[in-house]
């Protein structure tokens, strides 16, 4: 049975067909973020003293002193990989107990109960191949539908068995007493300060790492704004600070200025404008939103010149390197990173959902 119930997971990698994950990376690419930490990272079994120099001791304090940061990023983005592959263990032992068990009682194979949930079958038909196709010319390259045809039937077939897989087991879980006490790893985040849209006491906080020059942030604004309409009640969306200078020129100084306008109560009217009008970030062109905002220019204007929130800015950049942030944008769900960076509204809200699933217990 065990055998069966695994080969319902299958890496599309292995055929070249997989999206990126939608992102503006440091490396220039749009890539999936790294692997994310999200813990403190645990307590060093290091000793104190590392090494001795004619009798002058070398320091694990120095050693911190010196690369403290980039141990932390490395510890933690080792615990984040520990947990991913436990999660994704346990995730994969609880669905074959969960089907192997509704199997027996009702009496059939696995492949029958998949394929009733499947609406009777897995199979894609030659339409919906056709169909995959003309819809990802990109990902295949150029190549012809028959150099590539045998990969997608198993690409749409592998998808088809995992989603119904998926769907049997949420069904099945509370008729088994599904009960997870494995908890995920999160990221400690400190808010203070940062903008912010909904109730402070939300029982979920959604935190986005983003840059104001990134495509895929601004894509991402109306997943946002759709998510403010469904879930305002239940869902608090903090800002936080994440230019990449090294891509977007005018970044640095686009954070500044939505921190300017949030001093002045005008932080998403000021997000919005800039992500629309995101080809003029220059220092004079945000000076003049600001006025077209009717902010009170002359403390706007002083707020960019003496680089009043420089510090903020790089402590959210900070801080966000250290919580694994490799790209924009980054998400968090009360601390759980989401991989993926712009994804899907449809994603989001599932990712939500479950979370409140625990918070609510």
């Amino acid at each position: 049975m065990r055998e069966v119930v695994l080969r319902i997971r299958f890496s599309v990698a292995t055929v070249g067909l997989m999206l990126a994950a939608a992102g503006c990376a440091k490396d220039g690419n749009a890539t999936q973020q790294a692997e994310t930490p999200a813990a403190t990272p645990s307590t060093s079994t290091e000793p104190n003293v590392l090494a001795t120099v004619a009798g002058e001791e070398v320091t694990m304090a120095e050693v911190r002193a010196a690369v403290g940061d980039q141990l932390d990023q490395l510890e933690m983005r080792y615990l984040r990989q520990r947990h991913k592959a436990i999660e994704g263990t346990l995730d994969r032992l609880v669905r074959d107990k969960v089907l192997a068990a509704e199997a027996k009682k009702v009496g059939k194979g696995l492949d029958q109960l998949i394929n009733e949930a499947a609406g009777g079958s897995v199979e894609p038909t030659p339409a919906d191949v056709q169909a995959w196709y003309n819809q990802n010319l990109g990902r295949v390259g150029g190549r012809p539908l028959a150099q590539v045809e045998s990969q997608i039937i198993d690409l749409l077939r592998t998808e088809r068995r995992n989603a119904a897989a998926q769907a049997l087991q949420e069904r099945l879980h509370k008729e088994y007493d599904v009960a997870y006490n494995y908890q995920p790893l999160r990221a400690t985040l400190n808010n203070e300060g940062a903008p912010s849209a909904g109730d402070a006491n939300a029982p979920i906080t959604l935190v986005e790492f983003s840059d104001f020059q990134c495509p895929y942030c601004r894509g991402f604004v109306s997943t946002l704004d759709r998510l403010k309409e469904t879930h305002g009640k239940q869902v608090r969306i903090v800002y936080r600070q994440y230019p990449i200078p090294s891509l977007h020129p005018n970044a640095i100084k686009a954070a500044e200025a939505s921190l300017c306008a949030n001093d002045q109560g005008k932080f998403w009217e000021m997000h919005d404008l800039m992500f629309n009008e995101q080809d003029r970030l220059t220092v004079s062109e945000l000076k003049e939103k600001a006025g077209r905002l009717k902010m009170n220019k002359s403390k706007f204007d002083t707020c960019m010149d003496n680089g009043r929130f420089v510090e903020q800015v790089q402590n959210d950049m900070k801080e966000g390197q250290l919580a694994g942030v490799a790209g924009t944008p980054a998400l968090f769900i009360n601390g759980i990173p989401v991989d993926g960076g712009a994804v899907t509204y449809e994603t989001l809200v599932k990712l939500i959902e479950k979370e409140l699933a625990r918070v609510q217990k």
